[in-house]
């Protein structure tokens, strides 16, 4: 079976999420490269198609709107 063709990256990541993704590799099993490949797959099935169902210009009023009522919301988060 022939291999499939890979690409070498070196992203710099938070080294707080490394270690628990490491750990949970690890615990599985499994190498880093196995799972991060997985998550990858995840992300690019679950994640990226959900990201442009919303139109910009709908998400940019939303984010506005949220950091303009933050304080409000975190008022109400404690109630």
């Amino acid at each position: 079976m022939p291999k499939s063709a890979t690409v070498k990256i070196g992203p710099e990541i938070d080294k707080k999420l490394y270690v628990k993704f490491s750990k949970v590799a690890k615990e599985n099993g499994q190498s880093v490269r196995f799972v991060l490949e997985r998550a990858m797959e995840n992300y690019l099935h679950f994640v990226a198609p959900s990201q442009s169902a919303v139109r910009p210009e709908a998400m940019a009023h939303f984010r506005r709107s949220t950091d303009k009522n933050r304080k409000l919301h975190e008022l109400l988060a404690k109630r």
